[in-house]
């Protein structure tokens, strides 16, 4: 990767990041689009990405997919729980394939892909990892042996940087949200306090049982009892 291409990546993702936090985006989703789509343009001989999410669970899904072929794959290796994708992200930092036809790796995703895409060739990256979710950065081109050593090399700056400017959103997007619960949590507070004739500490212990006693969220508690007072309940 030549310095004004790194250089050239990075000032697009500082803007968009810059950008996002300007807007005060609250789309995850959108903002993963956008990092992939950007990514994509820096690779040589990449044609189309996707991030594949995937939970302890066993479910995997798509996004930030620049056309329908990640999201098919990522459907093939949920089918048959295995594929490069999920590799990188449970296992290994970076998976690359060569060829398909070729592969004797995930002898069923595969088979799958070859039967149902064009794809050939595959370099994944792990994004991020926790005891719950994992994700990776996925590049694919139709044709074999696409990506060569310095495409791996170039991947690895393109994935590390999405990471990062991933992780600041998400650290936003919980700021945004934990200040949008305590603002929920002190109207319900409020109106308890005026409706029974409380003081803070007794309005915020009855909204505690209250989320205790239907095991919701103490949030969303808060919330419910708001929108019922807003309707005249």
């Amino acid at each position: 990767m030549t310095t004004d291409c790194r250089t050239g990546f990075v000032l697009e993702v500082a803007e968009l990041v810059c950008h996002l936090q300007d807007e005060h985006a609250t789309d995850v989703d959108a903002v993963l689009g956008e990092l992939t789509h950007s990514a994509l343009k820096f690779l040589p001989g990449a044609q189309c990405a996707g991030i594949t999410i995937a939970s302890s669970n066993g479910k995997v899904r798509t996004v930030g997919a620049t056309d329908r072929f990640p999201a098919l794959l990522d459907e093939i290796q949920q089918r048959h729980c295995e594929g490069p994708c999920l590799s990188a992200a449970w296992e290994q930092h970076i998976i690359r394939i060569d060829d398909m036809a070729a592969e004797q790796r995930w002898p069923e995703y595969c088979r799958g892909a070859i039967d149902e895409t064009p794809i050939r060739s595959v370099l994944a990256f792990q994004l991020f990892a926790d005891h719950r979710t994992m994700g990776a950065l996925n590049f694919y081109a139709e044709q074999p042996n696409a990506f060569d050593h310095d495409a791996v090399e170039l991947g690895l700056i393109l994935a590390t940087h999405t990471a990062l400017a991933w992780s600041m959103v998400r650290r936003d997007e919980q700021f945004r949200s934990a200040l949008a619960s305590r603002d929920i949590i002190g109207q319900a507070k409020g109106m308890l306090m005026e409706r029974f004739k409380i003081d803070a500490l007794q309005a915020f212990e009855l909204l505690k049982r209250l989320s205790q006693s239907s095991n919701t969220p103490l949030a969303a508690v808060a919330r419910q009892l708001v929108e019922a007072e807003q309707r005249g309940g």
